[in-house]
C-alpha cells in the first residue's frame, strides 16, 4: 500500500514502477500493478482464514477494489504499460505483463476470457524463442491459456534450443528456472490447482494422446493421478490429505466432493459427466 499513489480520480497506480528489463519509467506498470493484486488478494485470504487485522483488511479490500485495472490495447493486447505504446515486433524475452496469468491467478480462460484473449495478442507477438527460461515461462503461460498444442511447442524449443546436452537449461552458463520452468510447464498441462479448483487435463497436446501421471500435487493438499485414452479422460484418483472439499473440473463437467484425510477418491468420465 505505501508503494501505491492515489490519482486526483480516487484510483491507485504504482509510481514510479518499471517492466522488468524492458521499456520505461512508468506511472503504473501492470507487471508490478499483477504483483500488488496477489499480495493484497492474499493477505485478504490469510486475514479470514486467521481471524486477524479486519481494520487492515478492510484497507486492503478498498485498495484492491480501487487499483488502475487491466487495460486492452490497440492492437488487442493486454497492455505492458499505462499508455497504449506497446510495439507488436518487439520480440524481447521478458513478458512482464502476463504475470497476472502465470504465476498469479487474476487473468484466467475461466474468470476473465476477454483478457485471456489479450494475452495470446502477447506472445504471439514476442514469439516462441528466446532464452531457455523465457520458453520456460511461455510454456506455462500456454498452458494457463489452455492451449496444449502452443504449450507442447514450447516445450519443444524449450528443450531442442534452451537445453544443453547434460540437460542445463542454457542462458550462459546456466539457469535452474529454466529447468524448473519446464518441469512446472508440463504439470501445468495436466493439471492446474491455482484457480480454487482441481483442473484435470487443461491443455493436454494433440502429441499426447494416451498417458498417465501419478502424484501432482494440487492445492488443498490433494494427491492426483489421471489416465488418459484418445485424448479423453478415462480416471483420477484423488488422494485427500487434509480433508475438507475437493472442487474437480474437466471439459465442462463439475463435481464437489466432501472428503475425509486420508481417503482416496475415484472418479470416472463417461458422457460428458464426472462420477
Amino acid at each position: 500500500m505505501d508503494y501505491l499513489w492515489k490519482k486526483p480520480d480516487g484510483t491507485y497506480t504504482a509510481a514510479p514502477s518499471t517492466s522488468p528489463e524492458h521499456g520505461p519509467i512508468d506511472q503504473g506498470a501492470t507487471f508490478v500493478h499483477a504483483v500488488i493484486r496477489e499480495i493484497l488478494l492474499n493477505a485478504i485470504d490469510a486475514s479470514k482464514v486467521l481471524g486477524v487485522d479486519k481494520k487492515e483488511r478492510k484497507q486492503w479490500e478498498e485498495v484492491l477494489a480501487k487499483l488502475v485495472p487491466y487495460q486492452v490495447g490497440r492492437y488487442g493486447q493486454l497492455m505492458e504499460w499505462s499508455k497504449d505504446i506497446d510495439d507488436p515486433k518487439d520480440e524481447h524475452r521478458h513478458v512482464n505483463q502476463l504475470f497476472g496469468l502465470h504465476p498469479g491467478h487474476t487473468v484466467s480462460p475461466v474468470t476473465t476470457p476477454e483478457l485471456a484473449e489479450a494475452s495470446k495478442v502477447v506472445l504471439n507477438h514476442r514469439g516462441d524463442g528466446a532464452t531457455g527460461w523465457s520458453m520456460g515461462w511461455k510454456l506455462n503461460q500456454w498452458a494457463r491459456l489452455h492451449d496444449g498444442n502452443r504449450a507442447y511447442k514450447l516445450y519443444g524449443n524449450l528443450l531442442k534450443n534452451g537445453t544443453l546436452d547434460n540437460l542445463w537449461d542454457t542462458h550462459p552458463p546456466f539457469q535452474i528456472d529454466g529447468n524448473f520452468g519446464g518441469t512446472a510447464g508440463v504439470t501445468e498441462m495436466l493439471m492446474q490447482s491455482h484457480m480454487g479448483f482441481i483442473h484435470l487435463l487443461p491443455a493436454l497436446p494433440d502429441a499426447w494422446k494416451d498417458g498417465e501421471v501419478k502424484g501432482l500435487c494440487a492445492k488443498g493438499n490433494f494427491e492426483v493421478n489421471i489416465t488418459w485414452k484418445d485424448g479423453e479422460l478415462t480416471q483420477v484418483d484423488i488422494l485427500s490429505k487434509n480433508g475438507g472439499t475437493c472442487e474437480v473440473r474437466y471439459k465442462d463437467a463439475v463435481v464437489k466432493l466432501p472428503t475425509s484425510k486420508g481417503k482416496t477418491y475415484q472418479l470416472d468420465y463417461e458422457n460428458g459427466k464426472l462420477r
